[in-house]
C-alpha cells in the first residue's frame, strides 16, 4: 500500500490604491500577490510542521521575533496545565518567573559557600611556584637547545 500526502499554504493577497486618503503610493506596494508553499506531509513530523509553517509565516511578512512569540503563546498559556509548562523549560533549560526567587537563593547561597572557601588560609603559605629568574630562564632555554 503507498500513501502519498502533501500539506499546502497559500496566502493571496490584492492591493487598490485609495488615492487621496494616504501618504503611501503605488511603489510602495506590489498590487497582486500569490504564495504556494507545499512539501510532502507523509512522513513530517511536528517540528518540521512548525519550521515550514514558520517559513510560510516569514513569506507573509511576519516578524521572526512575532512568529517566536506566537509559538511560545501556545505552550505558555492559562489553558495549558503548569505539569506541562514545566516540561518544556526542563527541556529548554527556561526558568518559569514563579521559580526565579528560588534559583536566586539557591545561587546567593552559591556565592557565599564559594566566597567562604576561596576566603580560608591555605595550609602551607607560599605560592607554591619555584624562582623562576632571567638566569633560570636562559638554563631552561639552553638545555632545551642542548647547550651547556
Amino acid at each position: 500500500m503507498t500513501y502519498e500526502a502533501e500539506v499546502q499554504f497559500k496566502f493571496d493577497a490584492t492591493f487598490t490604491p485609495t488615492y487621496g486618503t494616504s501618504s503611501w503610493t503605488d511603489d510602495d506596494f506590489i498590487p497582486e500577490e500569490h504564495y504556494l508553499i507545499t512539501a510532502p506531509a507523509a512522513d513530517l513530523n511536528c517540528k518540521q510542521y512548525f519550521k515550514l509553517f514558520e517559513k510560510f509565516l516569514l513569506c507573509v511578512g511576519m516578524d521572526p521575533v512575532s512568529i517566536r512569540s506566537g509559538a511560545m503563546s501556545l505552550v505558555f498559556n492559562d489553558c495549558v496545565r503548569e505539569e506541562e509548562q514545566r516540561k518544556v523549560c526542563k527541556e529548554y533549560e527556561l526558568t518559569m518567573d514563579e521559580d526565579l526567587e528560588k534559583k536566586y537563593q539557591e545561587f546567593m547561597k552559591r556565592d557565599a559557600e564559594w566566597a567562604r572557601l576561596n576566603k580560608s588560609e591555605p595550609k602551607i603559605k607560599g605560592d607554591h611556584m619555584p624562582p623562576w629568574g632571567h638566569s633560570d630562564m636562559e638554563a631552561l632555554i639552553n638545555s632545551a637547545n642542548g647547550v651547556e
